[in-house]
């Protein structure tokens, strides 16, 4: 699948930086084009590979460069103002080799919170490939306002985009991590899984076609009819003999019964299914009710059983309650046997009934500690025996 990425804000800029290097490395050809868009200079100048003139600075009259202090509206007002700075950059983008924008944006800062809204509505209006939003929430711990920024960002982008793609950073911190190590980390999980999925279906030089090919029709049909989108992966190693063959943990080491190592290889692709669905997904979920599944399995070929996917793909259909699981094998020349499992349109999801309490708990106590603030200020100044003349 070819994407035109764009990254709003500081990390969204991050991670489209990452799937860049994740593209060189794996010679996967996402990233069809590049761009990031920011009202901090200073974030603009710390990246990587995206290409200078793809780094676009908005909001100078506003801001002058420095950001917008986590105020997510003024980053809404600014993303409106400038829209047509942004639009000059996507016009050098040959959308007609571009299957779909995804706009990549933290959703707890200001820029990106704020601006990622703006983008897929006017993108929406002037074209007509999908426009994906993949939105990364806060940690709990990160504070209230952060909160609040990412449950009013999340409700206004999940309803501008055609599918809103979520990673949760809640789940992935690790104590005891530093702030930039901890984020790398997470990044990186991101640019791997969402890489895997997008990937899937690309065939480059002399890669090997898939048996069941998974292309990006596949999962654009996986992610139409909108709503939150939510990716599990599991993976297990493979690893080379020393005499140059493949032996793994995944077939059986038994004489070399083939029948033996067929119905071993289904029951280890079937385990790894449940796996990644059932282990920890960019957002958690409960995911039972999810409307349409998307299922890859990625690996040397002769790891990636037919059988095991078909068997994979019913037990997705029993589990999520959905007819529409799609499935299909991913061949690479990677040391390992991955499932990558999209499940879009679900519902039950208590990390965003619980963002949305405590964020209008959030905006309750800063408009009580906002009074309380005035109250505070009128009594410092007042005095009541001596009335001081004000200048003006």
């Amino acid at each position: 699948m070819k994407l035109a990425m764009i990254g709003f804000g500081q990390a969204g800029g991050k991670i489209v930086d990452r799937f860049l290097d994740y593209d060189d490395r794996t010679n996967g050809g996402i990233v069809r084009a590049a761009i990031a868009v920011n009202s901090a200079k200073a974030d603009l100048m710390g990246l990587e590979r995206i290409p200078q003139d793809n780094r676009v600075l908005i909001g100078q009259a506003r801001v002058k460069g420095h950001g917008v202090g986590a105020d997510n509206e003024l980053g809404a007002e600014i993303a409106e103002e400038d829209i047509d700075e942004v639009q000059n950059a996507i016009d050098q983008i040959p959308t007609h080799e571009v299957d779909a924008f995804l706009i990549v944006s933290g959703m707890g800062g200001g820029t990106g919170s704020g601006g990622a809204p703006v983008l897929a509505k006017h993108l929406k209006r002037i074209y007509t490939i999908p426009v994906y939003g993949l939105g990364v929430l806060p940690g709990t711990d990160e504070g209230g306002i952060y909160t609040l920024n990412a449950a009013r960002s999340f409700q206004t982008f999940v309803r501008e985009v055609d599918n809103l793609l979520v990673f949760d950073n809640d789940s992935w911190r690790q104590t005891g991590e530093s702030v930039e190590g901890g984020y790398d980390q997470i990044n990186e999980e991101i640019v791997r899984r969402f890489g895997i999925l997008f990937g899937a279906g690309e065939v480059t030089g002399n890669q090997e076609v898939a048996e069941s090919v998974v292309d990006s029709s596949e999962i654009i049909n996986t992610l139409s009819g909108g709503g939150v989108s939510t990716v599990g992966y599991a993976s297990e190693g493979v690893e080379l003999t020393t005499g140059g063959g493949l032996l793994s943990r995944f077939t059986a080491d038994d004489g070399g019964d083939d029948d033996l190592d067929a119905a071993n290889t289904t029951n280890r692709i079937t385990s790894l299914v449940r796996k990644a669905a059932l282990g920890r997904l960019t957002l958690p979920c409960e995911i039972e009710g999810t409307e349409r599944a998307l299922l890859v399995l990625s690996g040397p070929s002769e790891y990636l059983n037919r059988k095991g996917i078909e068997r994979g793909r019913k037990w997705l259909e029993e589990e999520t309650g959905s007819m529409e699981v799609r499935g299909g094998d991913f061949p690479r020349d990677e040391p390992e046997v991955a499932a990558a499992i999209l499940l879009s349109g679900v519902t039950n999801v208590p990390r965003i009934k619980r963002l949305q309490q405590v964020a209008i708990e959030a905006q309750d106590n800063i408009e009580d500690i906002q009074a309380e603030s005035e109250e505070n200020l009128e009594e410092l100044v007042e005095d009541d025996e001596d009335e001081l003349e004000p200048l003006f």
